[in-house]
């Protein structure tokens, strides 16, 4: 009897695929509506030239310029040294400081706290991956309450 009941579901659920697979669009074609033919699909490049990259959100949108992103502070478009000041911020996850939008790492703890009003010296680490979710990487030289 169990069989039998596996069976009939298995049944109905194929025949209510078919069905939906072969629904007419009203045009004669068997795509469902808003879907791409393959007409539709674009061709690629026979000269291998690599399109401009596009916003996945909005691809009429501009990107932004290089060295930016959107929400965050600008980007460093080198590693050279630099100096910040500021009050240190407790970011989302526990153990993760920021100042002006960097990910502070490194650095003597008992002068990077929260709250704290500093002046840290480093080089930003844009590509360094971390496990605070927010700030761009700065690996702290030297700090000093401000």
């Amino acid at each position: 009897m169990r069989t039998l009941r596996i069976a009939a579901a298995a049944l109905i659920v194929c025949t209510a695929l078919v069905a939906c697979a072969g629904q007419d669009a009203g045009d004669g074609s068997t795509a469902p509506t808003g879907a791409p033919s393959v007409t539709d699909l674009p061709t690629p490049d026979p000269t291998g030239a690599v399109p401009p990259p596009v916003d996945p959100v909005d691809p009429t949108a501009p990107l932004t310029k290089p060295g930016t992103r959107p929400g965050g502070p600008p980007q460093p478009t080198s590693t050279s040294e630099m100096t910040l000041t500021g009050r240190v911020e407790s970011g989302v996850e526990p153990g993760c400081l920021l100042l002006d939008g960097y990910l502070l790492l490194g650095g003597p703890r008992e002068v990077l706290t929260a709250g704290a009003s500093v002046t840290v010296t480093g080089r930003p680490a844009p590509g360094l991956m971390t496990t605070c979710q927010q700030g761009t990487p700065f690996q702290v030289a030297s700090a000093k309450p401000a």
